[in-house]
């Protein structure tokens, strides 16, 4: 490996986790090395794209200096969502004023299982306020910017982590998925994201279940055998896991490299939650189901019935009932009262529709998208896979799904006042399940039934913007898509491709 400057970034990058670790175990590089090499180029790239809040190098260079162990990825350079995974002693802010001065009492199961894999912990990325949105634009940090267009937002809620490993600062770093938080970033930054299936991964022992269950945690990588090999490491139960699965004895990371058989994969471009997709997005979907023919599987034109608008309600109903949760949370255990200053306008005004909602409407709400996901998932056992497009557009420019400054306004006036029971009685709830799916009219469904679910980068726009698609498999079958995602990136490879930043 060079020994210094350009090169040895550029060599750097053209590495995926499993190859660096290859690298380490061969003696050709150490981890202090990859270390280095890696916060070289968070410090060369970072004040561009703001996808690193929380620097931990001191931390990694004691790590890398130490044993690494014989993990998979031992000695690779990572870096953790600031949402969910939680380091002993480091603030888990989850983009929040008040959460960012409080020191975590622990790693939590996921984050042992990721260093016991051998991956050194370089900080922790940028994320929306209690992960909220599809896009990254925290008040607390401000926004993390796309490496292959900067006006443009990386996606959300995994955003700094996507921005991070597309412009090669780390091969690889971790992410949630609650409403499509892992794929929406890799579509909007030509990365490979799979959402395990609901229990595939650990989520304790600090919270029982993330957002009553939608929400998981993985990996975005280059490779898709990273993420494969990185599911292989650290999937299984935990104690009191409320989603237990029978044990997985295969190999995801074998599965990358079989073919799969001919599957008989559903496709749709018609939206379920939202109602328009754009043009180049409708083409990137046509130009994929050209390839799965190619292939020589069966494709057919199909897809689950969902009720967009009862569904959508539904569902911001069950997040802003989360929402509320978490800021009276941690204004409680920073001791203070609950504020509209402590919180982004965003979040502080789906949580005063929260409060509005009652208990009965809550469970009314989970009644029905449990109902729901069994129809979606009935679908699945005449279909292997279902395939959409992953986003309505192509990455929208940054602030352009932000509330206005008079709505800020508003939501802070309404806050002051108690005012979310007027906030839903003037129809606010329903505008916003209107607005909110129009660009993620896909992943959200899939969220709900649990199921694995993938974004794989196989088409760019003629301006050169990433456009992922978006597929789906039948519950606790991650073999059958991490097979047909190995195919796809042998068919159409995507490492070559590299963002201007």
């Amino acid at each position: 490996m060079p020994s210094e400057g350009e090169d040895v970034l550029e060599d750097y990058r053209e590495f995926d986790g499993l190859a660096l670790a290859g690298l380490v175990r061969r003696g050709e590089v150490s981890a202090p090395e990859l270390v280095e090499t890696a916060i070289a180029a968070i410090e060369r790239l970072n004040p561009t794209l703001n996808a690193v809040i929380r620097p931990m190098f001191d931390e990694a260079r004691r790590a890398a200096s130490g044993p690494i162990g014989d993990g998979p990825f031992a000695g690779v350079p990572f870096l953790l969502k600031d949402l969910l995974s939680q380091v002993d002693g480091i603030p888990t802010s989850q983009g929040n004023r008040l959460w960012a001065k409080i020191p975590a009492s622990g790693d939590n199961e996921l984050v042992t299982r990721w260093k016991r894999a051998g991956l050194i912990i370089l900080g922790k990325t940028n994320t929306p306020e209690f992960g909220l949105t599809p896009y990254t634009e925290p008040e607390t940090f401000g926004p993390t910017r796309n490496p292959w267009d900067v006006t443009r937002t990386p996606g959300g809620s995994s955003g700094g982590s996507a921005a991070a490993v597309a412009s090669g600062m780390v091969p690889l770093a971790s992410g949630g998925d609650g409403g499509g938080s892992i794929r929406i970033p890799a579509s909007a930054c030509g990365l490979f994201g799979m959402k395990p299936t609901r229990g595939r991964t650990p989520v304790g022992p600090f919270i029982g279940e993330a957002w009553s269950g939608f929400a998981g945690e993985h990996v975005l990588t280059r490779s898709v055998r990273d993420s494969a090999a990185m599911l292989d490491a650290t999937h299984g139960s935990d104690i009191g896991n409320p989603h237990p699965l029978p044990e997985f004895r295969g190999s995801w990371l074998e599965a990358v490299g079989r073919a799969p058989k001919r599957l008989r994969i559903a496709v749709s471009a018609e939206p379920m939650l939202g109602k328009a997709v754009a043009p180049e997005v409708r083409a990137a979907f046509a130009e994929t189901v050209r390839l799965l023919e190619e292939l020589g599987h069966e494709v057919v034109e199909a897809a689950p019935p969902v009720e967009r608008e009862r569904f959508s309600l539904a569902f911001l109903t069950v997040l802003a009932a989360e929402l509320r949760a978490d800021i009276e949370f941690i204004a409680a255990l920073s001791g203070v009262r609950v504020r509209p200053e402590d919180f982004d306008a965003s979040s502080f005004g789906l949580g005063l529709l929260g409060q509005a909602f009652s208990a009965a409407e809550l469970a009314a709400a989970l009644r029905y998208l449990k109902l729901s996901a069994r129809s979606v998932l009935g679908f699945f056992e005449t279909h292997d896979v279902l395939m959409t497009p992953v986003l309505s557009s192509l990455p929208v420019k940054i602030g352009a799904l932000q509330p206005k400054p008079f709505e800020k306004k508003l939501i802070r006036f309404m806050g002051h006042i108690h005012g979310g029971s007027l906030l839903k009685k003037l129809g606010i709830a329903d505008q916003l399940a209107a607005q909110t799916f129009e660009f993620i009219p896909w992943t959200p469904v899939f969220n709900v039934t649990g199921q694995p679910a993938m974004s794989v980068p196989l088409n760019w726009s003629p301006e050169g913007l990433p456009i992922g698609m978006h597929f789906v498999g039948r519950f606790a079958d991650e073999e059958t898509l991490f097979s047909l995602a190995g195919e796809l990136e042998r068919a159409r490879p995507w490492r070559d491709r590299r963002p201007p930043v």
